[in-house]
Parts: structure tokens; C-alpha cells; sequence
């Protein structure tokens, strides 16, 4: 997810898909959930519709989440989203019979467009070593989590692993090596997990092409075509429908949403201001946990629609608890500003309108 963007205008609502598109069952139905074993720690409580305190990941599963997506950073100051985090996290979301994606960061801190550090331990490190850290990394945790599929990057429009891994001037070769390694380790560890290329900016075709194309000239391998799609910043969805499909067909490649959010109110219950605090962010749809699971529900339809694996929503579960902030340096201060994003509110309770569409 990045943290700075401007606000798109002028988005279009899409009608729901045909009955027709609804023959299949969408394979991925997801949730990343990561900020969630912090909150438990700090005495969160969750709650199903009906008011009932429960597990959480029971009740995602009972609106319809099927898949949860975790990010793992090499050694975070926070302590949490490491390797043993990250493995007792999955491991607790199989008990509730849900598949597990890596989302491998390959940063101490938050990657994402704007940003893509190197994490300490590989600081002074070359193309060549960072290709083996990155194969000895990815094979590492890949072997201990054993997910069913893994995204080698997070949002990394322009490269990961800067300045060794950063696309300059068009040239993919770098972080292409990058990209190879930590397909070949996943492989090496299990053949049958799906290897996702996560960029963000589903709404612009251009990007795709020049970043897909860029990797593909270089002979990168992935299985599917990964891409944050957040209304308020990546466009209309009629335009979301014409990039998945386009990419799908371009590559040969099934994609999936792999972020998407909305806010069900503007109030702020921290002292870190929202990042999203418009009334009605996208086509008129009210900030209001009905208009959250509209635009989710509409999202879900173009993705199916498209053909796409599915779609995953970010964070639902980071309401704001107090000690359970953003920066990875100062989690316990720093406060939140996606709790209107998630999808349970701040007693909670999940938006009983919501639903992860089968």
C-alpha cells in the first residue's frame, strides 16, 4: 500500500456482472491481515454481524474469505511481520482452513512505489549477492511457510531493492535477476506454489505494459499478474476491466487485485489522521459501511467479470489499537490512519453488508 497519492475524479459506476459471470467460483478471496497478531497481543476483539465475539479469522471465513495474505519484512524494528511472525500466523490462519500468500516485502519497513529499502542486514551487498540473499531469503521462508503462493516484491513499479534493484532508464535487466531468483527459490522449495508480480496502479494500462513487457523481454517467469486497485486513486472501474483484461490476454497470465480498500466513515477514533477522509471517495458511494461493501461488492463483479482470480482486500482487520500503529520504528505511537478502511469498526464488529463474493 502507499501512503501518498491524489484523489482520482470522475469515477464511473459499473453494473453488477451478468448472472452468467457468476457460474465459477472466484479461487481467491482474500484478506491481508497482517497488522492482526499485534492487535490480538494488544487485546483486540472481534465480532461476527451478529455481535457475537469470535475469532477473526473465523468470521472473515464466514463472509466469505477464503485466502489471507501476509507480508513478511526481514528484521522489522516492531519485532512483528518477521519470519517466526509470519510463520506462526500462517500457520494459525490453516487451522481455520484458509491458503496462505507471502507477500515478501524484502525491506525492514514498508515497500511500495515510493519507497523500496534495502533491509540492513544486505546493505553494502551487490547485484550479484542480493540475487543470492534474495533466492536464500525467499527459499527460507517459502520452506517454513509453505504458502500457496508468494509475491516476489510488493508494489514494485519501478524495481525493489534500490538503487541495486531500481529500474533506471527503462532498464529491467537488474531487477530482473532480482525477479529470477526469487521465482527459482520458490520453485525449488514447492513447484506448485503461484508466484505473483505485484505493481500498483491497476488503472493505468501504459504502467502495465511498460513494466510487464519490461521483465517479460527479460525472461521472468511469474504465474500471475498482481495489482492494487484502489478507486480513489487508480481510476474508474470501467477502466479496471479493460487493464485486468488486457493484461490476462497480454501475458497469457490469470491477475488478481491483490489491494483494494474503502472507508465506511470519515470519524477518526486516533490521534493519526485518516488517510482517506472524503465523504463519498468514489461515484457518490457515502463513506458508510453500506457504501464499503458496495464498492467492494462492484470491484469483486469487474474482476469476475474479466476473469480475474479474485480480489483481496487490505487490512480489514487494522482497527485502531492503541500500540498497533504504522511505523515499523515506533509501532506502539505512531498511531493508524487506515481503521476507517477496515472492515470491522472500532467496537469490532464486522460491516454486516460486507461480503468476499463466491
Amino acid at each position: 500500500m502507499k501512503f501518498t497519492a491524489i484523489l482520482a475524479a470522475g469515477l464511473l459506476l459499473i453494473p453488477a456482472a451478468p448472472a452468467s459471470a457468476h457460474a465459477r467460483e472466484v479461487p481467491m478471496r482474500g484478506a491481508d491481515v497482517s497488522t492482526l497478531p499485534r492487535a490480538l497481543d494488544l487485546g483486540a476483539t472481534f465480532y461476527d454481524a451478529r455481535g457475537r465475539r469470535a475469532n477473526p479469522y473465523d468470521i472473515l471465513k464466514q463472509a466469505g474469505v477464503n485466502y489471507v495474505r501476509l507480508r513478511v519484512w526481514n528484521n522489522p524494528t516492531s519485532g512483528y511481520n518477521d519470519k517466526a511472525h509470519v510463520i506462526a500466523q500462517a500457520r494459525e490462519a490453516r487451522k481455520h482452513g484458509l491458503k496462505v500468500l507471502i507477500d515478501f516485502h524484502y525491506s525492514d519497513t514498508w515497500a511500495d512505489p515510493g519507497k523500496q529499502y534495502i533491509p540492513a542486514a544486505w546493505s553494502g551487498h551487490d547485484l550479484a549477492q542480493l540475487q543470492q540473499d534474495v533466492y536464500d531469503y525467499t527459499y527460507e521462508v517459502c520452506k517454513a511457510t509453505q504458502p500457496d503462493s508468494v509475491q516476489i516484491g510488493n508494489e514494485i513499479n519501478t524495481g525493489m531493492l534500490w538503487p541495486a534493484g531500481a529500474v533506471v532508464n527503462s532498464d529491467f535487466a537488474p531487477l530482473a535477476s532480482l525477479l529470477k531468483a526469487g521465482y527459482n527459490a520458490t520453485k525449488a522449495c514447492s513447484p506448485r506454489t503461484q508466484v505473483m508480480i505485484h505493481t500498483a496502479d491497476a488503472g493505468s494500462i501504459g504502467a502495465a505494459h511498460w513494466f510487464y513487457d519490461g521483465i517479460a523481454a527479460q525472461g521472468v517467469k511469474w504465474d500471475i499478474t498482481a495489482l492494487s486497485y484502489y478507486c480513489m486513486w487508480h481510476g474508474d472501474l470501467t477502466n479496471l476491466a479493460t487493464v485486468l483484461s488486457d493484461v490476462q490476454e497480454r501475458y497469457g497470465k490469470p491477475a488478481v487485485i491483490a489491494e483494494t480498500a474503502y472507508p465506511y466513515t470519515t470519524d477518526n477514533y486516533d490521534d493519526l489522521e485518516n488517510i482517506m477522509t472524503s465523504a463519498a471517495p468514489c461515484d457518490g458511494i457515502p463513506a458508510t459501511q453500506q457504501g464499503q461493501a458496495t464498492e467492494f461488492a462492484q470491484v469483486q463483479d469487474v474482476a469476475r467479470s474479466a476473469g480475474a482470480l479474485g480480489t483481496f482486500y487490505w487490512e480489514p482487520t487494522w482497527t485502531a489499537v492503541d500500540g498497533n500503529g504504522w511505523d515499523t520504528e515506533d509501532i506502539q505511537n505512531s498511531g493508524n490512519a487506515w481503521e476507517n478502511m477496515a472492515t470491522f469498526d472500532d467496537n469490532g464488529r464486522i460491516n454486516p453488508y460486507i461480503v468476499w463474493k463466491r
